[in-house]
């Protein structure tokens, strides 16, 4: 009894032993295969790319030069029958990882060799040749491992000593040096043939353009002549069409002159008809509403003279019949001012001493209030005297002029009331 195994295109399976306890191993890709029970061994293989990197660290080049480079490579298990055998031998039972360290042992072991017999430059200014040859002296150790080299390249070469810069920078400056020689030498070169084919090109055009004034020159010749002959002819033309024409025109003017006559004539009648309309239009229009309107004036200003004179006439009337009134009026006032005074006359000469003396000092407050009230504004007095009694002497002569100024004002002589006599003289006493 026994099972059937497949793989895919990405493994390789090994059938080891058969039913008649054969050695033979059995590779199949892709397919499937039978294998017996506790008879076959079955065993698997990878067949995908690995991806290696190789690199050398500090080795030194044919001039002695430490440089370390690294590199990517790209390999796989081969899958014909006989390098696949080769490959089940050295690499069935390992892992892919130990597979890969094999593999880049040896590219890292020939990298090395092949490094120490080139130089710097040869390594640096051509990667693709120097990894072409690593891949060609590495491939027959590898083939023999049953794993094929598919590509290989260089990914970076660098050094401590800063070699390869300072051979980047000469290799610039050539470089820039050889740039700027050609371009110098380029511009003299074209230059030159810049000048040259200018020159070719003036005489080019020196050439033509002496042709085209030749032939300018004869075309304004022939022009020249063809404008005379035209000119020739247009002014004979042009002296008889106005020679004509002053004719015609002649002609037109007679016309023009004995229409303007009848016309002048026409105009003259109707400016006639006109000043005669015009004459009858101001009489109508003009002189008899003036005649009319001086007539209306003459009677408004008739009118206007009749009423201001009746008008001075009423307002004589007026003023006489006020002027009589206010009269009236007046004698009246005058005439009860009078018996008023004469009855208080007579009542006054009826009162008695004390009654007098009672109106006197009734109106003595009312005349010291109106003689005071100039004094209620005024905040202090001054007196100025040089004499220690001169104040005094002050209050006494107004006090003594008090009397006659009540008798001017009221007509009544205090001095005359025996009231007063008294107190005066108890207070001269």
């Amino acid at each position: 009894m026994g099972n059937c195994h497949t793989v895919g295109p990405n493994e390789a399976l090994v059938v080891s032993g058969g039913c008649c306890g054969s050695d033979e191993k059995t590779y199949v890709v892709g397919g499937w295969a039978w294998a017996w029970w506790l008879i076959s061994d079955i065993q698997r293989i990878t067949l995908e790319i690995m991806t290696l990197q190789p690199k050398c660290e500090d080795v030194e080049t044919a001039e002695g030069v430490a440089i370390t480079v690294t590199g990517v490579a790209q390999v796989k298990v081969m899958t014909e029958n006989e390098l696949l055998g080769y490959a089940c031998e050295q690499f069935l039972g390992k892992t892919v990882v130990e597979i890969k360290s094999v593999i880049l042992q040896t590219l890292e072991g020939h990298l090395r060799a092949i490094l120490g017999t080139l130089t710097v430059e040869q390594i640096y200014q051509d990667r693709d040749k120097f990894a072409s040859l690593v891949r060609e002296v590495a491939a027959p150790d590898v083939g023999r491992m049953g794993i094929e080299i598919l590509s290989f390249t260089i990914k970076d070469v660098y050094d401590k000593v800063e070699y390869l810069s300072s051979l980047g920078k000469t290799q610039t400056a050539a470089v820039q040096r050889d740039a700027d020689i050609g371009v110098a030498e380029a511009e003299r070169d074209a230059g030159i043939r810049e000048a040259e084919c200018k020159k070719e090109m003036m005489d080019v055009k020196f050439l033509a353009d002496t042709k085209m004034a030749d032939s300018k020159r004869e075309l304004e010749m022939q022009r020249a002549s063809f404008n005379q002959e035209v000119n020739t002819k247009k002014a004979e033309a042009q002296l008889a069409y106005e020679l004509q024409a002053a004719k015609e025109q002649q002609k037109i003017r007679l016309e023009e002159i004995q229409v303007e006559v009848v016309q002048r004539k026409k105009q003259i009648t109707i400016e006639e008809k006109e000043i005669d309309r015009t004459d009858k239009e101001l009489i109508a229009t003009v002189k008899r509403p003036a005649e009319a309107e001086a007539y209306k004036m003459q009677q408004l200003a008739e009118g206007q003279k009749i009423k201001k004179v009746l008008t001075a006439q009423a307002e004589a009337d007026k003023i006489r019949l006020v002027g009589e009134a206010e009269a009236a009026s007046i004698e009246a006032v005058g005439k009860a001012e009078a018996e008023k005074m004469r009855l208080k006359a007579e009542a006054y000469q009826q009162y008695d001493e004390a009654a007098k003396t009672a109106l006197v000092l009734e109106a003595l407050p009312k005349i010291a209030g109106k003689v005071a009230a100039p004094l209620s504004r005024t905040n202090e007095i001054v007196i100025l005297t040089g004499e220690n009694n001169r104040v005094t002497g002050e209050v006494n002569r107004l006090l003594a002029e008090l009397p006659t100024c009540i008798n001017a004002l009221t007509g009544v002589d205090v001095t005359k009331i025996p009231l007063l006599q008294k107190m005066s003289g108890q207070t001269a006493i």
